[in-house]
């Protein structure tokens, strides 16, 4: 019942909700994503499905991550499972919370790219449930190991990467659709 492993990811609704949220035209995130208007038409309508290179383009543009439009894609229920063993569509990347809820909660296995800044605007929460990873967060380097937490306020940007092949990380954060923290002046 709340087992969602039989029904297709459709990430269509979730791409519309954060560009309407963004106010952007299809125009405007085709010009920032260099994908097509169409195509991005048929996305939003669930008439195509994006490769992962795709999504995390149109996330890109959307000033999201493809995680977070993943977990935003399948409808909202009070209960569901998400099983170990399901195959998910970015490889070693798996949602833990899947709708549109409050609280978003994703696992990272394995290597990540560490060339990619990220800034979330709401707080965020990084468990290191195997393996090391380091963090580059407000101009300082941290190395964090099995058990170790990293909690970083909304808007701090920041990157990461795994520092041992068999990492795994377990992020949790508020939603990017939830006004939980205000914006604060960049310094």
């Amino acid at each position: 019942m709340g087992d969602h492993k039989e029904q297709p990811l459709r990430v269509g609704a979730a791409v519309r909700r954060r560009r309407r949220a963004l106010e952007l035209t299809l125009a405007v995130v085709a010009a920032r994503s260099g994908l097509s208007v169409p195509f991005l038409s048929q996305i939003e309508n669930d008439r195509a499905r994006p490769s992962t290179g795709s999504l995390e383009k149109v996330a890109d543009a959307l000033r999201t991550t493809a995680v977070e439009l993943l977990a935003a894609a399948d409808p909202a229920c009070s209960v569901d499972v998400v099983r170990a063993d399901g195959t998910e569509p970015l490889p070693r990347t798996r949602s833990l919370v899947r709708g549109h809820h409050q609280m978003h909660a994703s696992e990272f296995t394995g290597d990540h790219d560490a060339g990619r800044e990220l800034q979330y605007r709401n707080d965020q929460l990084m468990y290191v449930a195997d393996g090391a990873v380091e963090i580059e967060a407000e101009g300082r380097a941290y190395r964090l190991g099995r058990g170790d937490t990293l909690y970083l306020t909304g808007g701090v940007r920041h990157r990461w990467r795994a520092a041992e092949s068999d990492t795994r990380v377990i992020v949790v954060a508020v939603a990017e659709h939830i006004e939980a923290v205000r914006d604060r002046p960049r310094r």
